[in-house]
């Protein structure tokens, strides 16, 4: 098992988290919610009916008022998601920080949640499309710890998508089984509440079991942009993490910058070449802001000389 090295080169939680000795067993618990004009994600009130004349030329009832908008209810909308336990045993076997940890690695990945956030901050953004400039770099690596290290702060809400449709490996990574096929919600055949799952109260999962034959195609469709920011109003989280294919050699990362508001690129300090990283740069230039560049499998005897903690 190969150990990771991360360095950032530019720029009460039990309660929210659930995980246990065993990750496969999914809730059953999601109950419908009824209600007599109100839809599932909107608050349980009656609407009041708005005053109206008839229109007797045309046949047609015409309102004399504009109708109140119903509001989207996020925290019953994050309720209706099912319910996932994770493996810690099995997150850790992959390279996973479930737990805070004294690791470098661990410990680095926690500078980045907290450098991104105050950037987010900063900007007004909360969409986060994870990258790499070729295959085996660690950006999925990086993508799922950075969530769980986001989620672990209590009364947060992250949303993690598994957007590299080509090879969707997010739910191995997290020990879970019968993934859908996230498709189906890009494409608007399947709601949310069909398609994500939650961990605690503060991680939301759009995992995909199967891989898509069309995936630029899919990420530039109409209905994919429509989705995503539909999911973004009903969840309201503060941060949504894409974890999107390599950025060279396809144009899927090109496709989801109109629902992305800004890009990490993971390179690995063993294989990815000066000449990689400057195309990479070229090819965000001017189409989404580059937010930093994540340096994996690093050598860095220093940061396990500045570690602090117990031990």
């Amino acid at each position: 098992m190969s150990r990771h090295e991360i360095l950032m080169q530019r720029p009460v939680w039990r309660e929210n988290m659930e995980f246990s000795a065993m990750s496969e067993e999914k809730s059953n618990s999601r109950q419908p919610m009824r209600g007599a004009v109100a839809s599932l994600f909107r608050p349980g009130q009656i609407v009041a009916a708005p005053q109206m004349t008839l229109d007797l030329v045309k046949s047609r009832e015409i309102f004399t008022a504009p109708l109140t908008p119903l509001r989207v209810n996020p925290v019953k909308v994050w309720e209706s998601l099912g319910a996932v336990q994770l493996s810690t045993e099995r997150l850790v076997g992959n390279n996973l920080f479930p737990l805070p940890s004294a690791q470098p690695a661990a410990l680095a990945i926690d500078q980045l949640r907290t450098q991104l956030l105050h950037g987010f901050a900063t900007k007004g953004w909360k969409r986060l499309a994870v990258t790499s400039p070729g295959h085996g770099c660690g950006k999925s690596f990086v993508a799922t710890n950075l969530a769980l290290s986001l989620a672990r702060r209590a009364g947060s809400r992250t949303v993690l998508l598994d957007l590299d449709l080509r090879r969707p490996q997010l739910a191995a990574m997290l020990g879970l089984v019968d993934a859908p096929d996230f498709v189906d919600f890009l494409t608007g055949d399947q709601p949310l509440e069909s398609t994500f799952n939650r961990v605690g109260r503060t991680l939301a999962l759009g995992l995909n079991g199967a891989a898509v034959e069309m995936a630029a195609e899919t990420l530039h469709s109409p209905d994919t942009s429509i989705a995503l920011a539909a999911m973004a109003e009903q969840l309201d989280p503060e941060v949504i993490i894409y974890d999107m294919p390599p950025a060279l050699g396809t144009d899927d990362v090109l496709a989801i910058t109109p629902s992305a508001d800004a890009v990490l690129l993971v390179i690995d300090g063993t294989k990815t070449s000066p000449d990689d990283l400057r195309a990479c740069e070229r090819l965000f230039e001017g189409r989404i802001p580059l937010m930093g560049v994540v340096l994996n499998r690093a050598q860095d005897r220093a940061a396990q000389r500045r570690g602090y903690g117990k031990g």
